[in-house]
């Protein structure tokens, strides 16, 4: 089956099985190692990618279900010489120990501060008509379905309110 998807600002053309995952598409296919299969069930979050720009688990999805969508992976947030604020503050803050979890912590956390922007509340946000603090608990939540296995949790809660503007 031939499917369309624009991959980190580029146009892929790809012909497969349509029992494909994008997960598998991405690292099979396109060679884009950095999304990580972990759990391969939806419950650790390694495979967090952005489809439009909302975070999906891409294990749990099918390439084909996502023709003509806008993807982006951990190689289309930055690169080694030229890393997005989040990345930086991730290596600045050490949210990461062994880094298989990190390229969906990072995705998973892009999306989120954006939805954090756009004034989406969470299950434990006080004020649904205002801007969401980001305490801990609020980060918390919302980073709640990507899981690390090293528990460097503290750290990634840094980073992410250091990238955010909101930490040292």
């Amino acid at each position: 089956m031939q499917t369309n998807l624009m991959i980190n600002g580029t146009q892929q053309q790809l012909e497969l099985d349509p029992r494909t995952t994008l997960l598998d598409a991405l690292r099979h296919h396109l060679g884009l190692t950095g999304t990580k299969k972990g759990c391969d069930h939806g419950q650790c979050g390694a495979c967090t990618v952005m489809v439009n720009g909302r975070r999906i688990n891409s294990c749990l999805t099918l390439a084909c279900m996502h023709d003509e969508d806008e993807v982006t992976t951990i190689e289309g947030i930055g690169q080694p010489d030229n890393l997005s604020a989040l990345q930086k503050a991730f290596v600045s803050e050490d949210g990461f120990q062994c880094g298989y979890c990190t390229p969906g912590q990072i995705c998973s956390a892009t999306a989120m501060l954006e939805e954090v922007k756009n004034g989406w509340p969470s299950h434990v946000t006080d004020d649904l008509d205002g801007q969401a603090d980001l305490s801990t608990e609020e980060i918390s939540e919302r980073m709640s379905g990507n899981l690390c296995r090293c528990s460097a949790y503290p750290n990634i809660v840094e980073a992410i309110r250091k990238a955010a503007g909101e930490g040292a």
